[in-house]
């Protein structure tokens, strides 16, 4: 009982870790001013953005400083990474030292490779302490990555709603203080023995409580946004922080009332395994279902399953037409096939997969990135924080949205390939709405769209990228998929820079604030919002094509998993 206590209580301490680590997510909080305080043109700005998202290149180094150090110096490492790069940056926007723009660009990378290395470590947590239930502990772990910015904003609404130079500061010490907080549970892990089957479950039903408290907190995050009064902005936090700690109740209490247990539980029917499409153990028989199946068709036969009065054939149709050649070449024959990273770079469908996060996601983050210019233009300068706040917020729902399909599969399935397409359609209809209306409401409908999509993205990548190129090969295979964030940020940023600052110069709008020329009024990011639009609908139009080449892997699996299941009923 000691050592599961501990192993829930490791779990708290990495939703605390995420929750206080998304430090990326509030640069719009305080870029205006530190352009300010810089001198930096747009297309200057922009790059600081990018040394940012430029950290994730470097995310590899955590995985190599494991090997060679314990996990809690190389959480302390993350912790003085940030500590250093956002409390120099703190100095520099407060006027206290001057530090030329190049050494502000390395603290921002500094930063930003921080970032990944506290992901890493709750990574590494998760999958330690919850080897049957990780992809469980892996979700809700990452999504509390996105309510930083909002924790954040009430954090400086009770400190000084009016100093946006305080993000900084709280960028550099809260992480710092989460880890002091966080390292008892660390150095007390309990042991690694396996676990039966009723404590399994026990575990799900724990997993699905967390889920629902967290949307619970996530509400509560949205609902009352940011606040001009310290007073109230100190009881909100107060209400934010019982909600992140109230989880360490969670486990005692289920474990107490094991009746509790057997009269929801079963109802609910939550296997460990389900989360995640790829199991090491169904994809081992999925393997040898495909190659009898291989086999028999090599002989001129077609493999027919029936039962229950369904029945599945393996056919194969010669393609006709552009289209059906596209998706009907080289398909994946099956999930879960181990990529090396050779083999990876020369697959169609990963580079579909490559263009759908780069042209969604990836925009998605860029967008967040330059929220703080956005609004400062259209005349919502005041609602900045609210704005952060809403991203921030549908960001997380989007993160915990993702793992529905896994909870209703059983009533209905889709590929997950299919369900990336579908969390890629509200971003291009939030661009072309910000392209046709300035208004608030849009701005405010827009940011919740972007945030939600994105926030799915982010957090189901981990799984697709496992399930079409292999579990054991995520690691490698998903850090070269995410280079697509420096380039996206880079590119995206680069191009909202040139067009707003090619409107500066035109004298489009100009108003001074603090001896900085700023851009107003619809059209200084106008074009780019249909820019940005356009590129969108590539990524939605790329995913599509990587669910219809992937569809039939993913129908394979299913099949063979319900067989699978109902052999194991009948024996």
């Amino acid at each position: 009982m000691a050592g599961q206590s501990r192993k829930w209580m490791i779990l708290v301490a990495t939703i605390w870790i995420q929750a206080f680590t998304g430090t990326n997510f509030d640069f719009s909080a305080y870029s205006s001013s530190l352009k300010s305080v810089l001198g930096v043109s747009q297309v200057q700005l922009n790059y600081l953005a990018v040394a940012s998202d430029l950290g994730k290149v470097f995310g590899w180094s955590s995985g190599l400083a494991l090997m060679y150090m314990p996990l809690w110096v190389v959480l302390f490492m993350s912790a003085f990474m940030g500590f250093i790069g956002y409390g120099l940056q703190w100095l520099v926007i407060r006027e206290i030292i001057t530090l030329p723009y190049i050494l502000v660009f390395l603290l921002c990378l500094l930063a930003g490779c921080s970032i990944c290395w506290f992901n890493t470590v709750c990574f590494v947590l998760c999958i330690r302490n919850f080897p049957a239930n990780r992809a469980l502990a892996l979700s809700l772990t990452i999504s509390f990555n996105g309510v930083s910015a909002a924790l954040y904003t009430l954090i400086a609404d009770a400190i000084n709603p009016s100093s946006s130079a305080l993000y900084l500061l709280l960028n550099a010490l809260v992480p710092l203080i989460t880890s002091f907080m966080s390292l008892v549970p660390i150095l007390r892990q309990p042991s690694l023995d396996p676990l039966p089957p009723d404590a399994v479950g026990r575990d799900s039903l724990i997993f699905l409580i967390l889920n629902i408290l967290a949307i619970i907190t996530g509400v509560y995050l949205l609902l009352v946004g940011s606040t001009s009064d310290t007073a109230s902005a100190l009881l909100l936090l107060g209400g934010a922080l019982f909600l992140l700690f109230f989880p360490l109740c969670i486990p005692g209490i289920v474990y107490a009332r094991g009746w509790f247990r057997q009269a929801i539980h079963s109802s609910f029917r939550v296997e460990g395994s389900s989360f995640v499409l790829v199991d090491d153990d169904d994809l081992e028989l999925h393997k040898e279902l495909i190659t009898r199946e291989a086999s028999i068709h090599e002989n001129g036969l077609t493999h027919l399953i029936s039962d229950n009065g369904l029945s599945y054939g393996l056919t194969r149709h010669k393609a006709e037409g552009c289209c059906e050649s596209i998706v009907g070449r080289h398909q994946l024959a099956m999930l879960g096939e181990e990529h090396p990273a050779k083999l990876l770079v020369r697959r169609l469908d990963f580079w579909l997969y490559y263009i759908a996060y780069f042209c969604g996601g990836t925009i998605g983050l860029v967008y967040s990135n330059n929220l703080g210019q956005i609004a400062e233009s259209l005349g919502q300068s005041s609602n900045t924080t609210t704005l952060v706040t809403l991203y921030s917020s549908f960001s997380f729902f989007g993160r915990l949205f993702s793992a529905a399909p896994d909870y209703i599969r059983t009533k209905f399935y889709f590929a997950r390939t299919g369900w990336l397409t579908v969390a890629l359609l509200p971003t291009p209809v939030a661009f072309f709405l910000l392209a046709a209306s300035s208004s608030s409401a849009a701005l405010h409908a827009s940011t919740a769209l972007i945030g939600l999509s994105s926030g799915f993205i982010f957090a189901a990548a981990v799984s697709i990228t496992s399930e079409l190129f292999g579990p054991n090969s995520v690691g490698v295979n998903h850090n070269i998929l995410i280079t697509n964030i420096p380039i996206g940020s880079l590119l995206y940023g680069l191009l909202a820079a040139i067009v707003y600052d090619a409107n500066t110069r035109s004298g489009y709008g100009i108003s001074m604030v603090a001896d900085s020329m700023v851009c107003m009024g619809k059209d200084c990011y106008f074009q780019t919002f249909v820019w940005w639009g356009c590129i969108s609908v590539v990524g939605l139009a790329s995913s599509l094509l990587l669910f219809l080449r992937t569809r039939p892997a993913y129908d394979r699996f299913e099949h063979n998993r319900i067989i699978s299941s109902q052999l194991d009923v009948g024996q």
